[in-house]
C-alpha cells in the first residue's frame, strides 16, 4: 500500500538536514516499496553533510542513507521472491526517509530470529565482508587497529575463530567493550610504546594479521609496523580525506600483503548482508552493544554531528522512523 505522504530528509546546505514531505511514488515492476524501520548513519555520509566543492545541494531526498531496513509494502509486477510484510535489509541510497523504492535484486530478506531488531544491513555486510578478505584463522594473533563498529564486530568474529586478538583504541569504553568480547585491549596512545608492547606480546614476531580500521594516517602507520614477517595488512577503513603516505620499505622488508578490503561490487556487497544474519543469528556477531545512539529521523542533523564529535559512549548512531526515539 503506497503511503499518503511519505516524508524524507534533506540536506539543503552543508552541515542543515530539514524534512519535506513528498508524493507517493509506486515501485517499478522490479521494485520493493520498502517503509523503513531505521538507517545506520556512516562515516562515509559525513563529507556530504559538512559539504565539498564537488557535491551539490540540495542533496536528493533521503541521500546519503545507505544502511537501512524496513518492511515491504507494495512491490512491482515483475518481483517473485518477496511478499508483501518481509522484513529486508537493502543496498537503497536515499533510506533517511519513511519509504524507499529499491531493486529487489538488492534487498535480502530478514528471517523472524531478527524480529523487531535493528539490522543496519550494509554496515553489518561491510564487517563481513572485511572478515572474508582477512583469512584470520584459530591461533593467530591478529592487532585490530581500531576499536569502532568495524573493528568491534571484527573483534568478535576473530575471537570466534579462536584467534588472539589485540584491540587498539583511544577510547576507553571501547576497550572495555573489546575485552567483554574477548580481546586483549590496548590503549592507543604513544606510537612507539605501542610498537614495543606488541613486540613483547608476540615474543618479537609481531601479528599475523592487522586489521586498521579507522581511515587515517597515523594508525594506518601503526598498523604496518605491527604486521609480522609474512603477515597481512587490511586495510578497513575508510581513507575519505586525501593521499596517504606508506613506509614501503617496512612493507618490502617483512613481505606482507595488503589487503584494500572495500567492495563496490553489489553482489558481494549483498552477500556480505547474508553472512551478518547468519553470524548475528548465530552469535558470532552482537549488534545490540554497538548501537549506541538512536535518532529520530527530524534529528539527522545531531546525529551526523555525534558521530563527528564521538563523545565518549559512541559506537554507531542509527535513526529510526519512530518519533520518539532519542540518542
Amino acid at each position: 500500500m503506497l503511503p499518503n505522504a511519505p516524508i524524507r530528509a534533506v540536506i539543503d546546505r552543508p552541515g542543515h538536514a530539514s524534512l519535506q514531505t513528498g508524493e507517493p511514488v509506486p515501485p517499478a515492476a522490479d521494485e520493493l516499496l520498502i517503509r523503513l524501520e531505521g538507517c545506520g548513519v556512516c562515516a562515509s555520509n559525513l563529507p556530504v553533510y559538512e559539504g565539498r566543492d564537488w557535491f551539490d545541494y540540495p542533496q536528493p531526498p533521503g541521500a546519503p542513507g545507505h544502511e537501512s531496513w524496513g518492511e515491504v509494502v507494495a512491490m512491482g509486477a515483475a518481483v517473485r521472491d518477496f511478499a508483501i510484510g518481509d522484513r529486508v535489509a537493502s543496498l537503497g541510497e536515499r533510506a533517511y526517509a519513511s519509504h524507499e523504492c529499491v531493486p529487489a535484486d538488492q534487498a535480502v530478506r530478514l528471517p523472524p530470529a531478527l524480529a523487531g531488531k535493528p539490522f543496519p544491513g550494509e554496515a553489518l555486510g561491510c564487517i563481513m565482508n572485511i572478515w572474508a578478505r582477512s583469512d584470520i584463522r584459530a591461533g593467530q594473533t591478529v592487532a585490530i587497529v581500531g576499536a569502532g563498529f568495524l573493528g568491534l564486530g571484527l573483534t568478535q568474529l576473530a575471537v570466534a575463530a579462536g584467534a588472539r586478538v589485540l584491540a587498539l583504541s583511544r577510547k576507553p569504553h571501547s576497550l572495555a567493550l573489546a575485552r567483554r568480547f574477548g580481546a586483549e585491549p590496548l590503549a592507543m596512545d604513544d606510537h612507539w610504546q605501542l610498537i614495543e608492547a606488541v613486540r613483547e606480546r608476540t615474543g618479537g614476531n609481531f601479528c599475523e594479521r592487522v586489521i586498521e580500521a579507522t581511515g587515517a594516517q597515523w594508525p594506518l602507520d601503526l598498523a604496518g609496523e605491527l604486521t609480522g614477517i609474512g603477515g597481512r595488512l587490511i586495510i578497513a577503513g575508510y581513507h575519505q580525506d586525501g593521499p596517504r603516505q606508506v613506509n614501503l620499505q617496512l612493507w618490502n622488508w617483512r613481505g606482507i600483503d595488503v589487503v584494500n578490503a572495500h567492495e563496490r561490487s553489489a553482489a558481494v556487497r549483498l552477500e556480505g548482508i547474508r553472512q551478518a544474519v547468519d553470524a548475528v543469528i548465530g552469535g558470532r556477531l552482537q549488534t545490540e552493544p554497538l548501537i549506541t545512539h538512536r535518532y529520530g529521523l527530524a534529528a539527522l542533523d545531531q546525529a551526523l554531528a555525534t558521530l563527528r564529535e564521538r563523545p565518549d559512549g559512541f559506537i554507531k548512531a542509527i535513526v529510526t522512523m519512530d518519533p520518539a526515539a532519542d540518542a
